[in-house]
């Protein structure tokens, strides 16, 4: 274990030494090459730009939000070109089918909610079913930018409020509070759908 901290603490390093000639738009590029398949620890850079500059949380919000969706759409546009065949070949044909019926019944929420959450959840999965599904482009990148403007705002906000010390907390406890996001948003959904029916 303090082998694999060491090894990421230095990767950790290595990446703030690339970044920080960029300055507000370290956070940018760091979003679109996580969003393009990479894999980059993107929560914890967002709180440290955040903590290192209250006043820009805003900005830095919205910068690691059009990344992500920027860094997506390489991947939406990868599972295009491949098509079904593409998806299947990397997950169960039961899998398949579950997340084909939720994108038949709420695209932009079966891309939104997932986008929300923190690894461990498979994002690019579904990024790569949105593109199997012909989802359209546009309501697919913002779907994803929606989702990762909730997820970075609240990281933000809760990063002000609490200090550094939330950053060290992030992998522990971070996901619970956005899943319980999901879940209440998620049933405010299913509320209005149904109001709007017993109207019609």
């Amino acid at each position: 274990m303090k082998t694999i901290g060491h090894i990421l603490t230095r990767y950790t390093h290595f990446l703030w030494a690339l970044l920080s000639p960029l300055g507000i738009w370290g956070v940018f590029v760091i979003a679109v090459l996580d969003g393009a398949a990479i894999g980059l620890p993107m929560d914890p850079f967002v709180a440290t730009y955040v903590y290192k500059n209250h006043s820009l949380f805003w900005l830095y919000t919205l910068l690691a939000s059009a990344g992500s969706a920027v860094g997506s759409s390489i991947l939406y546009w990868i599972g295009y070109a491949g098509g079904e065949a593409f998806l299947r070949k990397r997950i169960s044909e039961e899998r398949f089918i579950k997340i084909q019926s939720s994108f038949d019944q709420h695209e932009f929420w079966a891309v939104m909610f997932p986008a929300m959450l923190p690894p461990p959840t498979p994002f690019k999965l579904f990024v790569l079913s949105a593109a199997v599904f012909e989802m359209n482009f546009w309501h697919f990148f913002l779907a994803v930018f929606a989702g990762r403007f909730v997820r970075f705002l609240l990281l933000s906000l809760l990063v002000i409020k609490f200090g550094p010390q939330f950053v060290q907390l992030i992998a522990h406890h971070f996901i619970w509070i956005l899943a319980a996001m999901v879940i209440a948003i998620a049933v405010w959904a299913i509320v209005y759908r149904m109001r709007e029916k017993s109207t019609v």
